[in-house]
Parts: structure tokens; sequence; C-alpha cells
């Protein structure tokens, strides 16, 4: 497929007489995180039993009916995806990314963006899964040719046509991913800003004048992107898992959000909604109208039985593992994001205790669990292998190391830094206290901070207990890639927490003040 169109093509298509209006519905997915089956409420697996019984939502059979809907609205659709169809479930971890690209083919997609966890495993995995699919993905702010597994591979925008039009694309991914992820050295990422700025000139230039972002940097990021380029007519978002909507009370914002010219989408995450934002351009690629509104994908829509029978097939290697009970809990743990990404929560207080009971008679007395490993709720009752890898699907491994105690203040104010941006980073803790202060500038939030009951000593020595992530740098967690005595290679953080929750009977949640945030 050419990237580009040639100036005589673009050209020819704006001579003769002025175009009518032109519609185009963009249907949208982002964060889908390798939910191919059906979610609970809670975001994580839900049983067969639950689904019959309409309480859960997506999975892709349900998506396959709810797109085949929306594009039965209308004459002209793209299906596009704001990143991180990698990583979340076991299918992730057993396939890696051969199952989301058969998945995404059926479905028929147009193009995606590169979110930060298409490099968990390295550019390998992410070629692998490009060379596999049939549509573009793209990544703007990047400069890869010094990879060569991506390298003449990897594009910054494309182009579509629908209905005699040429639609331009252009990916974006946050630029902090080497944080976040594991992109290698060899992958070295720009500003979003002037790289989107960048790709919309070239395309403008060739006389593209509808022009579509997709892009997994935040809702916040997004908007700051609309606000210093031009010539960007939608942004289709992804990262930070926001719900955009005129109807849902939950919602960050209106969908779509305008800034400026520019109308941002975003559709939250798990496949639970699909976006549907239906735009019209005036002749001169001019937004004259944008509406719409995420679909809620309920028990309302049903499962396409084709698909349902292909899932089950490729679940078949996973059943045994993910259907062995090996706990029980009294109470739902709470382990949403929009919870524990900006305070204490229970999922938090379950991970960073199970660190630390596993490795207190090592000398350990603190341990650190950053919040974006934490990646779901367990609802109560039985709980499942399933359940448990849901909210830990990494296979991290504990880390044991030794810091000063002004290391780990240090460690905590990077934790705390981006608190307003529900990042990732927040640390959940076991073992301390600490104060936040989220009206001080970053860097100088963190207080009152106790080890075992005593005041820290910013000179003291400390054992710590984290993941492995997390200790080589991870969500910005520099101070910690220079500790002493550093092993990386504990147990399995999904098999220490399922043993501890196991260890005492049923288990039932709590917080208890270990983290005050003011």
């Amino acid at each position: 497929m050419k990237r580009f169109l040639t100036a005589t093509a673009a050209l020819a298509l704006t001579s003769g007489m002025a175009a009518a209006d032109y519609s185009l519905t963009i249907l949208h997915t982002n964060d889908f995180h390798a939910r191919f089956e059906p979610i609970s409420k809670y975001d994580g697996p839900c049983s067969a039993e639950d689904n019959t019984a309409g309480e859960c939502f997506g999975g892709t059979a349900r998506l396959v009916n709810a797109i085949k809907d929306a594009k039965a609205r209308t004459n002209n659709h793209v299906l596009v995806d704001g990143g991180d169809q990698f990583q979340g479930s076991l299918f992730y971890t057993h396939y890696k990314g051969k199952m989301a690209a058969e998945m995404m083919n059926m479905l028929g997609y147009d193009g995606m963006t590169v979110g930060n966890h298409e490099f968990d495993d390295g550019p390998e995995v992410l070629a692998g899964f490009m060379e596999a699919i049939d549509f573009p993905i793209l990544m703007s702010n990047a400069d890869v040719s010094a990879e060569p597994l991506l390298a003449d591979k990897l594009a910054k925008s494309a182009v579509i046509e629908r209905g005699g039009e040429k639609i331009g694309l252009i990916g974006l991914t946050t630029e902090d991913t080497h944080e976040l992820s594991s992109p290698g050295d060899n992958v070295v990422f720009t500003d979003s800003v002037a790289a989107v700025q960048g790709e919309v000139d070239l395309l403008t230039a060739q006389g593209i004048n509808k022009i579509i972002v997709l892009s997994h940097s935040g809702y916040g990021v997004d908007q700051m992107v609309a606000e210093n380029t031009t010539g960007v007519d939608v942004i289709v978002g992804g990262h930070t898992n926001t719900l955009l909507s005129n109807t849902d009370e939950k919602a960050e914002g209106a969908y779509p959000t305008m800034v400026k010219d520019t109308a941002i989408v975003q559709a939250y995450a798990y496949g639970k909604y699909l976006g549907e934002l239906n735009v019209t351009f005036d002749d001169e690629g001019k937004i004259k109208e944008a509406s719409g509104d995420p679909i809620l994908i309920d028990a309302g829509v049903a499962e396409d039985e084709t698909t349902v029978a292909r899932i089950g097939e490729l679940a078949q290697p996973l059943e045994e593992l993910r259907s062995k009970v090996v706990a029980e809990t009294t109470e739902p743990i709470e382990g949403d994001r929009s919870v524990c990404r900006v305070q204490e929560c229970q999922m938090g207080n379950l991970v960073a205790d199970a660190m630390l009971a596993r490795v207190a008679d090592q000398g350990i007395e603190v341990a650190i669990q950053n919040s974006g490993g934490l990646r779901s709720s367990i609802d109560a009752g039985e709980v499942t292998m399933g359940e448990v890898l849901a909210v830990l699907p990494f296979q991290n491994t504990l880390s044991t190391f030794q810091v000063t105690g002004a290391a780990l203040v240090e460690a905590l104010e990077n934790g705390v830094s981006q608190i307003e941006e529900v990042a990732g980073r927040f640390p959940q803790v076991a073992g301390m206290t600490f104060t936040v202060d989220t009206s001080a500038e970053p860097g100088s939030r963190i207080s009152d901070v106790t080890v075992s009951g005593m005041p820290l000593d910013p000179e003291k020595t400390y054992g710590v207990v984290s993941n492995n992530y997390v200790r080589n740098g991870g969500d910005g967690y520099a101070p910690f890639t220079s500790a002493q005595n550093a092993y990386d290679y504990g147990p399995d953080l999904a098999d220490v927490t399922a043993e501890f929750i196991a260890a005492n009977g049923a288990y039932t949640p709590y917080t208890d003040g270990r983290i005050t945030v003011k």
C-alpha cells in the first residue's frame, strides 16, 4: 500500500466543481488488553454462568455484531484503534500478538497506533504482529531507524480511501514509553506536537484535508496536541482509559471534546464500549458537525457464535490453569485504576502485603507496588488463578534490594508526581506510611514517612521488595536502578499473591490509612 498520495493525484481530487459535504463514521476502540472473552463489571474475567445471565460486557464476539450494526447505519466508515491491544490476559501471555492480529483482521480494522504495551516483549513481538495484520500500525513520534526490526516498516502515517475521499491517519504514542515498557535503546521517542504537525504538513501538502490522529498518549496530552497543532480534524485517543460521553454520568468529558477545530474521542477500555463518531466535513475538509457516543457492549449485543467457538478453541490450552480455584474472598477486592492510581486501595494493600510477607524473613521492611501493574478487581467468593492473573498479567517477579531512606522518599515523590494524570506510577505500599500533599509541586509532595512504625531516617539503609519492572526503573522509579544487593529473579508476583490470599482462609479486603492524601 502506498503511504502517501502523489501531489498530482491529490490535485485531481480537488479540481473541478466544489464537492458536496462528506460524512464519515469513525468507529473506534482503545486499550483492549487482550480481553477477547467477556468481562465482569470489575473488568476482570466473567464466568460462563454470569455471561448467560446477562451480567457481562464486551468480548470480541459481541464486538463483531456491534461493529456490523454500526457499519450498517452509515455509507462511509472506518474502524480504528488507539493502541494497547497487547497484555492483560492469559491469551496474551500464551499467544503474544498472534491472537490479537487474528481477531483484529477478522473485525476489519483500518488502522491503529502503537501503544506502550505493544513494546512489552520488545520490538520483536511488535514486528511479528505487524507482519500478521492487514492494516497499518503507526507511530509518528519516534525514530526507529536504528532498530532493524522496525526500521522502514513502522510508518508514521498512512492514507486510506473511503467514498472516493482520501483520509490521512497519523499514529502517536506516549513519550514516556521507555519508562512504561521495553522498546529497547534503539527506539528514540520525540515531541508529540512536532511529530504530529510534521505529518499533517506532509499530508496536507499532498491535498489531503481530512486527518485523524490515532493517539496512545492520554486525554490530557490529546487536548494539548489539539491546542498546539493545525490541520488535525479528529483525535482518537487511548492510554488513560478515559470514558468520554454525553449520556453517562461517569464520563470525564464530552463526546467529542472539541479543542479549537479538533474533535477528541476515547472509549474507556477492555472492549466495554465501541466508540461511534459521526463527522460531516465541508468541501475544504473542515468539520461542520461531529456527534455520537460510545456504545455500551452489554448483554443487549448478541455474541457471534462463530467467534465464540474460535475463542473457545484458543482458550483450551489455558483452561486448566485459569479455572483452578486458589482462594476465597469475603468481599470484592477493589482494583479499579481510578482508585488505585490516586490513593490507597484494597488491591494495592493485598499485593503489597503479599510481597512483604513473602520476604519479611530476609530483612525486608518495605514493599512498593506500582498501581499501573494492577489491572483488574476481583469479585466476592471463589478466586481463580485466572482472576489473579487478570490483576497481575505481566509475569513480573519479586525484586529485593537495599536503598537509603532518602532514595525511598525520592521514589515516593516519583510515584505521586503524576497523580493528576492518574498515572500508573502511584505507589501502593506495605510496611510504611506516608502523606501526599497534592497541592504541592511535584518533587515536594511527600511527608510524614514511617517505616515499621518509626520515622524514616534519610541516612539509614532499608530493605525493599518490589517487582522487577519497578526495580529496573519502570514507571520512573530511577532511584531503584542503582540499589544495592538487587535480586530481580524471585517468584512470579501472581503466584505470590495467590498463595497469600489462600494462606489464612477467606480473605477480607481492607484499607488501613497507610497512605494519606490531602
